[in-house]
């Protein structure tokens, strides 16, 4: 198992260019389920969870293949088996949302329950009672959840108790093929849903209200062979803004889109970045200064976004002041807090409160990654380190930023991957 060994002490500073967001792509490969043919997706990023998909695909006897323009081909007329197995679902979440497209198309799905970074309860009851509003009977065993439908499912008015993003997701996806119209209300309104309907659409589908919290889908009897582009990753947008910050550096990042990232963007303004931004580019700037600290409260889109928490907790904690941070999504998203403070930070935690008192410099130490977010904030924090900082479990990382030791070298970070 690998580690990242990083030696601190030095400004970020170059450009670099933003993958294809990893959080877009994985329901947009789930949606090709829907389609009667071949679905070329260009801009997706290469990740562990990228990959888990592919192979989950391939186990349903999906064909996919790669150009030589890293363009992904997902044909799912080859489909032969209805089973998503536990070895594949258990390593990321986000394999639950193949249930909903399977159910529409082919009336069956045996999908086992999901695994993925161990942040708090994320309760998959809002997929499985929208389904059965629609029509769809759901039985749980041994693991898994055995789905069915006789016929097509049926249009229905579903109200999410929370803006669940997995759920309006994988209850979007059902829709599509539904009988009759469905109406979701109180839907998640994240980026990365907004790019999963227009996709649906691109491939013949139905749905308005996107973008809102409440979407309406008018089933519709078959989607087609298309092509569609993942936006930009607007989380690996961020994290690499909240180093710059930290080290008090100077970056551009390429192929991003600055108009999703407003919370963001005025938080790192908060804490004395200048910020230039054009259609598809970011410049932040902190003239070598250190940064001011920022208390921010983390919620559904378009609030300041929990997969940013770690990040900005990690610049907080070499800012100039004291900074309360609320963590109101995940109740286990604070969990890093810990090895931050084995470097020298300074952070209390009150149930989902932590209070930061901002140092100069943070120590290297020996320190372990607990989930995807968390490891991204401690390379922020071995980066504004005196000494040499090692990284343990970096899988967790790989899972969600695509080649990130290599952006980092060429923003001038000294970052390397060492084997264990």
């Amino acid at each position: 198992m690998d580690k990242l060994l990083i030696s601190g002490g030095g400004q970020l500073s170059g450009e670099i260019r933003i993958s294809g967001a990893k959080n877009s792509a994985l329901p947009i490969l789930a949606a090709t389920l829907l389609s009667d043919g071949p679905v070329m997706v260009s801009n997706v990023p290469h990740l562990q969870d990228i990959t888990t998909m592919f192979e989950l695909l391939g186990c349903l006897g999906v064909t996919v293949t790669m150009n030589e323009k890293m363009q992904v081909e997902v044909d799912s007329t080859t489909l032969d088996n209805y089973t998503a197995p536990y070895d594949l679902v258990k390593t990321m979440r986000a394999s639950i949302l193949v249930l909903g497209p399977m159910l529409a198309k082919y009336g069956i799905a045996k999908v086992s329950f999901p695994g993925g970074c161990a942040i708090g309860s994320r309760p998959v009851d809002l997929h499985l009672s929208g389904l059965k509003l629609m029509g769809a009977s759901i039985d749980i065993n041994e693991g898994y959840i055995n789905a069915k439908v006789d016929g097509r499912l049926k249009g229905a008015s579903i109200k999410m108790p929370i803006a669940s993003v997995g759920a309006t997701e994988n209850l979007m996806m059902a829709a599509t093929l539904a009988e009759g119209q469905t109406k979701i209300e109180n839907a998640a309104r994240e980026p990365e849903v907004i790019d999963l309907a227009l996709c649906i659409n691109a491939l013949g589908g139905n749905i308005t209200g996107i973008g809102t919290s409440k979407i309406v889908i008018n089933g519709v009897e078959s989607l087609h062979s298309g092509s569609y582009k993942i936006m930009p990753d607007r989380i690996e947008t961020a994290t690499y803004l909240a180093a710059a910050v930290a080290t008090r550096g100077k970056i551009i990042l390429k192929d991003t889109n600055p108009q999703i990232l407003d919370i963001v963007l005025k938080n790192f303004k908060q804490a004395g970045a200048k910020i230039t931004t054009g259609l598809d580019w970011i410049n932040l700037d902190m003239e070598g200064k250190q940064p001011k600290a920022v208390s921010f409260i983390t919620e559904p889109y378009p609030g300041f976004p929990t997969d940013m928490q770690a990040q900005l907790t990690a610049v907080n904690a070499v800012s100039n002041g004291t900074a309360t941070i609320t963590e109101t999504v995940f109740e286990n998203r604070l969990v890093q807090i810990n090895e931050l403070n084995r470097m020298g930070a300074i952070i209390s935690v009150d149930g989902n409160i932590a209070t930061v008192k901002g140092v100069r410099r943070l120590k290297a130490a020996p320190v372990m990654a607990s989930d995807l977010r968390a490891s991204a904030s401690l390379i922020i924090a071995g980066l504004v380190a005196d000494g040499d900082t090692i990284i343990d479990r970096i899988y967790h990382i790989d899972r969600g930023y695509e080649r990130i030791e290599e952006k980092f070298q060429q923003l001038g970070a000294n970052i390397r991957r060492i084997p264990s």
